[in-house]
């Protein structure tokens, strides 16, 4: 008999993703609301870059998007310490530091909740449209998440396949567990080559429901590492930079993104963060892969999020959807919403990801608000 998926899966789960008949039910939520140890905190990603772009001055107000451990707002306070500080995390135990961090700090406001959420969190403590200076947003997961083994996100340490950064407020969010043991082959086909670009989707994918169907239930990273592993000749690989990467690593970055909705709260934030901004404010992202890099890019330069990344403004004038409006109709939705404040991305230096190999991917892309 097939049992009724539960509407808060349905509902959590993006694209249309078709689950088996197998009865589902949730994992139990794997983040502690115990002691965290401050000695495993991550080292803030080109911290003199992003302290220089943002520029914040004493009286203006700055909103960390993203505070983690806090090594950016914290010297940006020393820098700025009469400005006012919102420091917003959607993880508990980063809200739980954040906290920590302003009973130091008086002018600091922690703020619980996900990018989506900003706007509501904000107009509760009086700052509305227009009334932000500086905005950081330092994306993807933590370096505290990968260290804490029970949270699921990590390939070297084993512990429950978790991987939601926010399951205290929504214990009904599906963990990623409960995507590899319920989604059809299908559909995880998907989820692998979208989210996470890997090209032996297909391989993978059947891994993962070969062994659902023969071992039964997948509930440890390691396990789910193992696994993957069969649908390759060797479970490493070599990197960019010469260091050995697990055949998973993709594999576990397309089910992160997918359990946490990332790329929809990427986009979200953006939108939220030009209507907080004040002209001439200032906005900082620093990405970690390409997906979380191509929304910055297309809101930065005012590209439309399903038209071609590369068309050109004139190719883009010149189309039949274009022309059949008004001249001011054009220039209207043409006039350009953010200025780049350089034509390249900034990555880090050589000496930075030889003191801190997990920066070696970022790319930092800064905008000043123009409207």
């Amino acid at each position: 008999m097939m049992s009724v998926i539960p509407k808060a899966l349905r509902i959590a789960l993006r694209s249309n993703i078709c689950f088996s008949s197998s009865p589902y039910k949730l994992q139990k939520c794997c983040v502690s609301d115990g002691p965290f140890q401050t000695s495993a905190l991550h080292l803030p990603v080109m911290l003199d870059e992003v302290v220089e772009a943002l520029d914040l001055q004493d009286g203006q107000v700055f909103v960390d998007m993203t505070f983690g451990a806090g090594g950016h707002s914290r010297t940006l306070l020393e820098r700025a310490p009469n400005a006012r500080f919102f420091a917003l995390d959607r993880d508990p135990v980063a809200h739980r530091l954040a906290q920590e961090f302003a009973k130091e700090h008086p002018q600091v406001t922690p703020l619980l909740g996900r990018f989506s959420e900003l706007h509501k969190l904000l107009s509760m403590h009086g700052i509305g449209a227009g009334e932000v200076d500086a905005a950081l947003m330092d994306l993807g997961a933590s370096s505290m998440q990968f260290d804490e083994a029970e949270r699921g996100f990590s390939l070297s340490k084993d512990g429950p396949l978790d991987m939601r950064m926010d399951c205290d407020r929504f214990p009904d969010q599906p963990s990623a567990a409960d995507v590899v043991n319920y989604v059809d082959e299908k559909s995880l086909i998907r989820i692998l080559k979208k989210y996470g670009e890997e090209k032996q989707a297909q391989l993978v994918a059947h891994a993962i429901i070969d062994s659902r169907y023969a071992f039964g239930r997948i509930t440890s990273t390691a396990q789910l590492a193992d696994i993957v592993a069969t649908a390759f000749p060797s479970p490493y690989v070599i990197d960019k930079i010469g260091r050995k990467a697990h055949v998973a690593t993709r594999t576990f970055q397309a089910l992160r993104i997918f359990v946490n909705n990332e790329l929809n709260e990427v986009n979200n934030g953006l939108e939220i963060c030009h209507h907080l901004l004040s002209v001439g404010g200032r906005c900082v992202v620093l990405s970690f892969h390409s997906l979380e890099d191509r929304i910055a890019k297309r809101h930065f330069h005012g590209i439309d999020m399903n038209e071609r990344l590369n068309q050109s403004l004139t190719d883009k004038l010149r189309s039949p959807e274009v022309m059949k409006y008004s001249q001011d109709f054009i220039e209207k939705i043409t006039e350009k919403c953010w200025q780049p404040m350089s034509r390249k991305i900034s990555t880090p230096s050589q000496e930075e990801v030889a003191n801190n190999p997990r920066s070696r991917s970022a790319k930092m892309r800064v905008a000043v608000k123009l409207k």
